[in-house]
């Protein structure tokens, strides 16, 4: 169920992100790193539904938790920059924060999985 969900919030977070990219009218270093941070986390949550092992499952999702937060920085700069309004900034922070802590929590008990093996 929480795998679910979060190929759900991650998925808004990449389309979200493609969007606003999509309105910022000049190709900045920030509209290419965050696009690419951002699909990261989808791409690593959805390989992360067929993962190999246990531990390939973390990884993916460390990853994903990684480029997240990435994400969150990106969205920092370009709020800061008034690339995008405080709203927009919110909102996919907010986001942001939901995807990570749901990793945090998912990797917990994947190392506790782990470790009782």
């Amino acid at each position: 169920m929480k795998e679910n969900l979060l190929m759900k919030y991650s998925e808004q977070l990449a389309v979200g992100i493609e969007f606003i990219c999509k309105e910022i009218k000049h190709n900045s270093n920030t509209v290419y790193q965050i696009k690419k941070s951002s699909s990261s986390v989808y791409a690593n949550i959805s390989e992360a539904q067929y993962a190999q092992s246990l531990a390939d499952m973390l990884s993916k999702f460390k990853i994903a938790r990684k480029e997240c937060i990435e994400t969150e920085s990106w969205l920092k700069l370009l709020f800061a920059n008034q690339g995008i309004d405080e709203p927009t900034y919110k909102k996919h922070r907010n986001l942001c924060g939901r995807i990570r802590r749901m990793l945090t929590s998912s990797c917990i008990t994947i190392e506790n999985k782990i470790n009782q093996n």
